[in-house]
């Protein structure tokens, strides 16, 4: 079973995975990894990205500068399309290879994928699992994670496909609104079926 993690900015995907790591040793693929590996340098994406921007997209030691970038991107529709455009086709790529290794593994494996839908990567998985919060809790664990106004939170949250389209496309949902304990009870109820006994 491959399933597909996935759900709003900030709503709870990596309390989920950390919890399915460390309770049930599952194997987790999180996309923000591969994503983050496809613009360092010497990779073609890398290039791409400074080619494009300039100076002003690189830190002093020549790293991509993802709070520069990540302004830029999140304030201008057709500069997010690009970037992902560049950057979803080589993480589609390495889930590609998973899906191939675990199609017909008996052991769960879970793909984190923020923007599955939105990248079209459905494909790629054997189950989908949306856990989302309330609005107001999105905006508020956002801004605090990333030490940001309302402004730019609002901007990343409207750039993702609205969570109630999520949730209506979901096989699981689960409820991040609430305890960590309702959390990871509603985790269990989703898990238990695909476990061996």
């Amino acid at each position: 079973m491959i399933i597909g993690l996935t759900g709003g900015i900030a709503t709870g995907k990596s309390t989920v995975t950390n919890y399915l790591q460390d309770k049930y040793k599952l194997t987790v693929y999180d996309a923000d990894i591969y994503a983050r590996n496809a613009v360092t340098p010497g990779q073609p994406a890398f290039d791409t990205i400074c080619q494009r921007y300039g100076a002003p997209v690189l830190t002093p030691d020549g790293q991509l500068n993802r709070a520069w970038l990540g302004e830029r991107v999140f304030s201008d529709s057709s500069e997010r399309r690009w970037l992902e455009a560049l950057i979803h086709p080589w993480v589609r790529q390495q889930y590609a290879q998973i899906y191939q290794q675990f199609a017909t593994s008996d052991a769960p494996v879970v793909l984190s994928i923020p923007l599955l839908f939105e990248a079209q990567m459905t494909d790629l998985v054997q189950q989908v699992w949306v856990v989302w919060c309330t609005t107001g809790q999105q905006y508020q664990r956002l801004m605090a994670r990333n030490a940001c106004t309302p402004t730019p939170a609002q901007a990343r949250i409207t750039a993702q496909l609205p969570l109630a389209l999520k949730m209506l496309w979901a096989d699981q949902r689960l409820d991040n609104s609430g305890t960590l304990a309702h959390l990871y009870q509603q985790i269990e109820r989703c898990l238990m079926p695909h476990l061996k006994k």
